[in-house]
């Protein structure tokens, strides 16, 4: 919503948001595994300035899957993008005529925006579900699958029988299931967007 005013600043502030969707990464994940670094790491020491001790985030089986949680939230540009968009979509006349009923700006956006917005955060809903099970760049460079298993994810778990163990046909299965896993979650999400996704044209 900030991005989408018209104010000083905003250009380069999206600029900002998107540059880190653009990055390798695995660069951008051996940046973070040194911001993660529980002796010389940033994060800890941005920490420390508030007198909190930071954990050990990628060694400990506790904070490891967070962190990557965290690392996860710097590629937020791309569904930025969209959002805006969507945002830019929402014709003027309709903010003007809740105006001319009284609206604040609480209840525009809660019943111009929101409505209007609503195919397009299902859209970001969807791709971004589909992406969290896909995750595998992160774990890889970062955390093997550890402390333990507490960021063995499926993917990595299909890397590892396809090409550490050289089991295809067993990996090429595992594929099978993943991808029956995120078609449910997918026609999941469809039959429960008919009671919050708002069409235009349906009016």
């Amino acid at each position: 919503m900030l991005l989408n005013q018209n104010l000083p600043g905003t250009t380069f502030l999206r600029v900002i948001y998107y540059m880190p969707s653009i990055a390798s990464g695995v660069a951008v994940s051996i940046l973070w595994i040194w911001l993660f670094n529980p002796q010389s790491g940033l994060v800890n020491y941005l920490l420390s300035l508030v007198g909190i001790q930071g954990p050990l985030w990628l060694a400990s089986p506790q904070w490891a899957l967070p962190a990557l949680i965290v690392k996860s939230l710097w590629a937020i540009g791309a569904n930025m993008i969209i959002l805006l968009a969507g945002l830019q979509a929402v014709p003027t006349s309709l903010y003007d005529a809740a105006k001319i009923d009284g609206a604040n700006q609480v209840s525009e956006f809660r019943h111009v925006t929101l409505p209007m917005l609503s195919p397009v955060l299902f859209y970001v809903l969807v791709i971004s579900t589909i992406a969290s099970f896909q995750i595998l760049t992160d774990v890889l460079v970062m955390t093997q699958g550890g402390p333990g298993t507490a960021t063995f994810v499926f993917v990595y778990f299909i890397y590892q029988a396809a090409f550490q163990y050289l089991k295809m046909g067993y990996a090429s299965a595992l594929a099978w299931i993943l991808f029956m896993i995120i078609l449910g979650l997918t026609l999941l999400q469809l039959w429960g967007s008919k009671k919050w996704v708002y069409y235009e044209e349906e009016s």
